[in-house]
């Protein structure tokens, strides 16, 4: 068996495949105060249904968001910093860079280590690896010795230059293991072997602060498996979209930020792979926040930092300044704080806002009657006749309409002087205008154009929203994939085995010493097949792809590029430079003239094992129970009003259906307004079009009153 495990804020979900090929699955609300506990307790029942044992596990890969939400709400290690003599501040310093320039309310998030906690060290080595100074040792051992006095948990450690030699670093990990030999331990110089000291150090300091919190949470996994009978090896999905042992992440979690949503974007591709779709917009909608990708002519988009913490957390180039800089290669996804389970709330102005404060699982939004008292986004759906009102997760959950309504009405209509389904409405809208911004952030702010792209809606509640957003983007097509609730956990079993490095080799393009650029990518190249050998992996798996990040000379940022295989000769140079033109062009909307110098900053080396099969296959669709009654109501806006809407199964969509429809399904609910039709493939995905892309024409249907 392989098994696949999603945590996310609201929901766990489980994805199982049996020996023969059956396939299982599991959505059971998180337990916060202990996430593994919603797993461990899902597992006897699933092993019974599969008639099989644990030890038939061959592998489990595990997307979670521990990390992420040690750093959301603040509860990561008490971490101290070593650095540089004169280099104290620069985490307070950062980039000073503004995400909101005219709010003179904005507050920067406060720095992972307090300057009490920062000490510096006296040496110095240049850009080029030469010690200038070295390492005063007396003085770094009474650095260390002050900061053991102050009861850390954790330690980063980034010295100026590092990158080019870290034979300082080293030395500095020697002293602290005499001293402190428990201490968890981060070293830029294994982090991020790359150039900017800020970056360097905001990356080292997150991967300390979430260590031993990522620790204590794998090794508690891992212990419950064991007691289970489970032998079965631990996989942990990175933000880049590969996976990594359970080993090498207790070493460097930073690389797991961004876990959970990464692990969608690889099942988009993968489908879209399928379906020979070349464009895709991803959108997944869960319980706590809302996340957008993109996938271009088949391929993800990789960046190399992005923010985590501001109102929209993404690696746009164009808005930064508001989270915790993480310089670590990621899936392109741009999150916001929408997810289902987001609370609708009045500013001090009385404006209405979406998130991104979530009611999250415990204690859910209003309508799940487990202690929740501020309205939501889902408690505004069920009020809509968006989601059916007998229950979520097959009616495991049920639902309470009238405490939605109450709690809807207080907190929103009465205060707005609005009727209640006009404010349910209100907060439908703003609920999709403020997830746009997430879609923005990953398309039309990197120059592209959405309108012949497809929308691939999942989550619990992102194919409640798809055709509202689509139509909202002038996009005209969405798909709805099989159990879109339980879609990352299926990424996650489709997931390449990856590990990253990357060197700063500051080359002129045009006096670049070629002799030294390819024995950098010989080392690189050595140390990642090493790493994946000793992992258990024959040579023959492993495929290495080759990066460089290109700038024109004076530019203070670059853009990443692939480099093909074979050693980097002159000829390489001149492709690598017109490459970069075309990626300029197409990012910033224009490119150099003829005879621009550019500069070669980094070198980047993905060393990749690929999973042996996916599980979005091409098999028939497995047939919903029937639904108790054939139609519900729902609310469609002032144009349409309240229209009665039947309810088939996604099986019943064989041929072309007109809206409206809602399709209720285990994991959520598909909405397909007037204007829209449904049909299912011989795959079981749901397309949504757009009945008339032009808007003339169209019929509302019956209005109830």
């Amino acid at each position: 068996m392989r098994i696949g495990i999603d945590i996310g804020g609201t929901f766990t979900d489980i994805v199982c495949v049996t020996p023969d090929g059956t396939l299982l699955v599991r959505k059971v609300p998180s337990t916060p105060d202990d996430y593994s506990r919603s797993v461990l307790e899902s597992l006897p029942g699933l092993f019974a249904e599969a008639g099989s044992g644990p030890g038939q596990v061959q592998e489990v890969i595990h997307g979670t968001t521990v990390a992420t939400n040690a750093l959301l709400q603040g509860s990561g290690a008490r971490t101290a910093l070593i650095t540089t003599q004169g280099f104290r501040d620069v985490l307070e310093l950062r980039r000073i860079r503004m995400p909101e320039l005219y709010n003179w309310d904005w507050d920067k998030p406060p720095d992972l280590v307090p300057r009490r906690l920062r000490r510096e060290v006296r040496e110095r080595v240049d850009a080029q690896g030469r010690v200038i100074h070295p390492i005063d040792s007396r003085q770094a051992e009474q650095a260390i010795e002050e900061i053991a006095d102050t009861g850390i948990e954790s330690l980063a450690v980034c010295l100026i230059n590092s990158y080019a030699n870290p034979e300082h670093e080293e030395r500095l990990a020697d002293l602290v293991r005499q001293r402190l030999p428990e201490l968890p331990l981060s070293l830029s110089s294994r982090i991020l072997r790359e150039v900017r000291e800020y970056e360097r150090t905001a990356t080292t300091v997150v991967n300390a602060y979430v260590l031993p919190i990522v620790q204590r949470y794998v090794r508690s996994l891992q212990a419950a498996f064991t007691r289970l009978g489970m032998g079965a090896p631990l996989l942990i999905m990175q933000s880049n979209g590969g996976v990594m042992t359970a080993e090498a992440c207790r070493r460097q979690p930073v690389y797991i930020i961004e876990s959970g949503p990464a692990a969608g974007v690889i099942a988009s591709r993968e489908l879209a792979r399928r379906m020979n779709l070349d464009n895709v917009i991803t959108f997944d909608m869960g319980g706590t926040t809302a996340k957008a990708s993109i996938i271009e002519e088949g391929a993800l988009q990789i960046a190399a930092e992005y923010e985590v913490g501001s109102s929209l957390s993404s690696v746009s180039r164009l808005i930064k300044g508001g989270g915790h800089l993480i310089r670590i290669p990621a899936i392109d996804v741009a999150e916001v704080g929408a997810g289902g389970g987001s609370i609708a709330w009045r500013d001090a102005g009385g404006a209405l806002n979406i998130g991104p404060r979530s009611a999250g699982a415990s204690p859910g939004p209003v309508c799940y009657d487990q202690g929740g008292t501020e309205a939501t986004i889902t408690d505004a759906n069920l009020l809509l006749g968006y989601i059916n009102p007998e229950g979520l997760v097959g009616g495991g959950l049920p639902l309470n309409r009238r405490k939605a309504e109450q709690a809807l009405a207080e907190q929103v209509a009465e205060p707005l002087g609005l009727d209640l389904i006009e404010a349910a409405y209100g907060v439908h809208l703003l609920a999709n205008s403020t997830m746009i911004r997430a879609v923005r952030a990953v398309s039309t702010e990197r120059g592209r154009d959405l309108r012949e792209a497809v929308l691939f809606a999942f989550g619990g509640s992102g194919p409640i929203h798809a055709c509202g957003m689509a139509g909202s983007l002038e996009m005209s097509r969405a798909v709805v994939p099989q159990h879109p609730g339980l879609f990352s956990a299926f990424g996650l079993l489709s997931a390449d085995i990856e590990h990253h490095r990357v060197q700063t080799c500051y080359q002129d393009s045009r006096t670049a010493d070629l002799e030294r650029l390819n024995r950098l990518m010989e080392r690189m190249e050595s140390e990642v097949r090493q790493l994946l050998e000793e992992e258990g992996f024959a040579g023959d798996e492993i495929r290495i792809l080759r990066k460089a990040d290109l700038r024109y000379s004076g530019q203070s940022f670059e853009l990443s590029l692939p480099v093909p295989d074979g050693p980097l000769d002159a000829g390489a140079i001149r492709r690598l430079e017109q490459a970069f033109d075309e990626e300029h062009q197409k990012t910033y909307g224009h490119r150099a003239r003829e005879g621009e110098a550019y500069t070669l900053v980094n070198l980047r080396l993905i060393g990749r094992v690929a999973q042996r099969r996916s599980l979005l296959g091409d098999g028939e669709p497995a047939a919903a129970p029937r639904a108790a009654r054939s139609c519900r109501r729902a609310y469609f806006g002032p144009g349409q009003g309240w229209m009665e809407c039947p309810l088939p199964a996604r099986t019943d969509l064989r041929n072309p259906r007109q809206g409206p429809l809602l399709i209720d399904e285990f994991d959520t609910t598909i909405v397909v307004p007037p204007g829209w039709q449904a049909r299912c493939d011989g795959s079981g995905n749901l397309s949504l079009r757009l009945a008339d892309p032009s808007g003339e024409g169209r019929r509302p249907g019956k209005v109830l009153p």
